[in-house]
């Protein structure tokens, strides 16, 4: 079934792992629990502080997580839930195609566009650009994003890690999660 994914990664799109593919094919619901993690000091402060826009908990563990992936002709929808109840729901549209085209991904006053590498069958994000409220940021200023998904052991392997220079890690979430 054609898609915003499968269209904008064109022949590409067979490099994805086939469980990925089932994904980005149909769409689904992806649950389990993930490991939620802050760094020490200033830089676990300023991870709280995103934390709380995105929905993610306050404190580090393991906790519930649930991420249900949509497609429609011309977006990507991830609603992402944490067993709080807490939600952040991102919309996804492609601009161009792959490699060189990128995703932009709206969250609240934040839209970033962000890359794809494909790396051992998974979808890895590269950031290119950032804006708040509408005005472009420079990369420098803004936290560094390390974010895939993967398929491992027959699992879908999820992780998203924010840092910042100096200070390093601020936050990140990763697990392994199953279709249901």
């Amino acid at each position: 079934m054609e898609n915003a994914v499968t269209q904008w990664f064109g022949e590409a799109f067979s490099h994805l792992h086939p469980m990925l593919q089932q994904l980005h094919r149909e769409g689904g619901t992806l649950t389990g629990r993930v490991q939620v993690e802050y760094g020490a000091g200033l830089a676990g402060w300023i991870g709280r502080r995103i934390a709380t826009k995105t929905g993610a908990p306050q404190t580090t563990g393991m906790v519930g997580f649930c991420v249900e992936i949509r497609h429609s002709g011309d977006a990507l929808q991830w609603n992402r839930t944490f067993e709080s109840g807490a939600q952040m729901r991102s919309l996804f549209r492609p601009h161009g195609a792959f490699p060189g085209g990128y995703w932009s991904e709206s969250t609240g006053d934040v839209e970033l566009h962000l890359g794809v590498d494909i790396r051992d069958g998974g979808w890895r994000w590269v950031p290119r650009r950032c804006k708040l409220r509408g005005l472009p940021l420079p990369l420098w200023l803004v936290p560094r994003t390390h974010a895939y998904k993967m398929v491992v052991d027959d699992q879908y392997r999820f992780a998203v890690t924010l840092s910042l220079p100096v200070l390093g890690k601020l936050m990140g979430y990763a697990g392994d999660l199953r279709l249901t």
